[in-house]
């Protein structure tokens, strides 16, 4: 089992088939508006209500983790390093340091040395796969205009 301080939570088998099953759980309760969650500790048994937030996180957690996914949590206002940033968008550090110098994601220099704000990061994730989006529209759309069969 992965640690807390390990910076790749890889899961196991084991932790990959409990996350399936709880997940599938989670994923049931997910449509309720109400979610509660039993505790059980040596001192005794604690129920807990979720917020609906914290049960679609979890949901999603749990579902990559299933699927043998490493996961971690970055907050929103973190600043992140170059390499951070370019793993959280899966594309090479030289290439995000282009997309910094082209001013596609602002960023600060704390001496010789970028920060990017991990908003900014998933801002342009979004507004990329958002494009990728109309690209794909456009492009079925000239295809179905064309007779291409798609």
């Amino acid at each position: 089992m992965a640690t807390e301080n390990d910076p790749l939570m890889l899961p196991s088998e084991h932790d990959q088939e409990q996350a399936k099953l709880v997940q599938r759980h989670l994923a049931h309760l997910q449509q309720s508006d109400r979610c509660q969650l039993r505790l059980q500790a040596p001192s005794g048994e604690e129920t807990v209500e979720l917020p609906y937030a914290v049960v679609a996180l979890l949901n999603r957690i749990l579902t990559e983790m299933a699927d043998g996914n490493a996961v971690t949590l970055v907050p929103v206002h973190a600043e992140l390093t170059t390499s951070q940033a370019a793993d959280l968008l899966n594309i090479s550090r030289p290439h995000f340091v282009k997309l910094l110098e082209s001013r596609a994601i602002p960023f600060t220099k704390v001496g010789s040395h970028r920060r990017i704000k991990a908003e900014d990061v998933l801002r342009y994730r979004q507004q990329r796969l958002e494009r990728r989006g109309q690209v794909l529209e456009e492009l079925t759309q000239e295809a179905e205009y064309l007779g291409l069969g798609y």
